[in-house]
């Protein structure tokens, strides 16, 4: 288990790895669970890239999308976000975040007119556009 684990984690692990064992599911599916438990474990640990490559192995696309977010990568996240919500419409945290995305970009979009408009307003605006572009 991951050094950043906590009881409420560790517990939920040892039950989750139980109950893989005694409820009937395929080969296969016991595979993606050992996927995402150690992808879960990697992003806990900080390691992203190892992580990644589990969220993949097991197609957890919501995952996948919030590390990209974790990233910067916000374009890649929402090709992901969308994926998921293609095979579960009512997954409601990758709607949340594929529609926060969305309105961020166009709150982004419409600061930059104000601060065009006033240059010498909206300091704290400027800097928050200043790290939406260096992301």
């Amino acid at each position: 288990m991951s050094k950043n684990t906590s009881f409420i984690d560790q517990t939920f692990s040892v039950i989750a790895t139980i109950l893989v064992k005694i409820l009937p599911s395929s080969d296969r599916e016991k595979q993606a669970f050992n996927f995402y438990r150690r992808g879960m474990a990697a992003q806990s640990d900080g390691e992203y890239s190892t992580a990644l490559k589990n969220y993949y192995q097991s197609l957890l696309l919501y995952n996948i999308g919030l590390l990209h977010t974790n990233n910067g990568e916000h374009d890649r996240a929402l090709e992901y976000y969308h994926q998921a919500l293609e095979r579960n419409p009512a997954l409601p945290q990758a709607l949340n975040n594929y529609l926060a995305e969305i309105l961020f970009r166009k709150a982004e979009d419409y600061w930059k007119v104000a601060v065009d408009i006033a240059p010498l307003n909206y300091l704290e605006v400027q800097g928050w556009l200043k790290m939406r572009a260096n992301k």
